[in-house]
């Protein structure tokens, strides 16, 4: 399962994607918090309860990257960083709201990861913007037994009829730079599984062997009659 050929030519893994902020996407739904005053914490003194002065509503990012959004309507968000939309909300809202203070995350980000035991895979919902490689491995359990440490792959999809594969080797120290590449939502981590030929075979074979062993003592039984 999502094997390469040997000659395959991997995408190259540039600073760029290593040091890659998470950026809004379609289907992302963004938890939005609005707080007018620079979220100034307002205090009634007449009943000593904490008045925050907050509008929370969540939103989803549609195909086209816009999103309706309360008292504003549809806003193009898809490409931006989650710093980028909050400074843009804060500007956008600044007609309805004083001074307000936009704070905002993704709440369903997803990756799937195949830590190298075959088929077996984990969807992960991440609530940590800028989780890394190395932290979504951590978090399924790390590399299993089977899996090559340097045969790592990162699959993106950026939009076009092909995905780009980035080729990690996470089995040396230096791997660290390269593991550290934030992944973006429905990104897939695949580690290559090693092809154990002993075991593989004697899976194979063990149904074999119970089938004959089966027959021989049924054979025997009859032959001592």
């Amino acid at each position: 399962m999502l094997k390469t050929p040997h000659d395959y030519t991997y995408d190259k893994i540039a600073d760029s994607i290593i040091k890659q902020s998470y950026r809004i996407e379609s289907n992302d739904i963004v938890q939005v918090r609005i707080f007018s005053n620079d979220g100034f914490k307002i205090i009634d003194l007449a009943n000593s309860s904490a008045n925050f002065n907050r509008v929370d509503f969540d939103y989803l990012v549609d195909r086209d990257g816009t999103a309706k959004l309360p008292l504003v309507g549809r806003i193009k968000l898809s490409g931006l960083t989650i710093p980028e939309a909050e400074s843009y909300l804060e500007q956008v809202y600044t007609e309805f709201y004083v001074k307000p203070f936009v704070t905002a995350k993704v709440i369903n980000k997803r990756v799937i990861v195949f830590p190298g035991n075959g088929g077996k895979a984990q969807v992960l919902n991440l609530q940590n913007g800028n989780t890394t490689v190395i932290e979504a491995l951590a978090l399924t359990g790390g590399i299993q037994e089977d899996g090559k440490a340097y045969k790592v792959k990162l699959i993106r999809n950026d939009g076009t009829n092909k995905p780009k594969v980035f080729l990690m080797d996470l089995s040396k120290i230096d791997g660290i730079n390269v593991g550290n590449s934030v992944v973006m939502a429905n990104d897939i981590i695949y580690v290559e599984p090693r092809y154990r030929f002993a075991k593989t075979l004697v899976t194979e074979i063990a149904p074999i062997l119970t089938l004959l062993s089966s027959t021989v003592i049924i054979y025997s039984l009859f032959i001592k009659k």
